[in-house]
């Protein structure tokens, strides 16, 4: 089992479609999405990381929902110290992404999980 970890701001906001008008809204969307990539990828942990006015978004079947308390960024990195096994973050947030990858994680680009 691999687990797929999501930077959901950096990922909604990778397209100017007017999430910003409504960011849990946008989340919820985006989790749907995530829903049929993790349907498409058996074996495959789908985690979707929110913060902000985004936090509260559930997670259903497929998909777990972790909401930041603080950074989201933080928040990933944490989760992938605690993971300690195979993981890939998405994200564009260059910073974010030399962080996860000092720990062991792989890193690919919002494209991997948008249309």
């Amino acid at each position: 089992m691999t687990t797929l970890v999501v930077d959901g701001a950096n990922v909604v906001g990778s397209v100017p479609d007017g999430w910003w008008r409504d960011r849990k809204g946008a989340a919820v969307r985006l989790r749907g999405r995530l829903v049929d990539y993790a349907a498409a990828h058996p074996g495959t942990d789908v985690v979707l990381v929110v913060e902000g006015a985004a936090r509260g978004v559930e997670s259903v079947p497929g998909v777990r929902v972790e909401s930041a308390p603080g950074s989201g960024d933080d928040h990933i990195v944490e989760l992938v110290e605690r993971l300690g096994g195979p993981c890939t973050v998405v994200t564009a947030d260059r910073e974010l992404r030399s962080r996860v990858e000092a720990l062991g994680a792989r890193t690919v680009g919002p494209r991997t999980v948008r249309p």
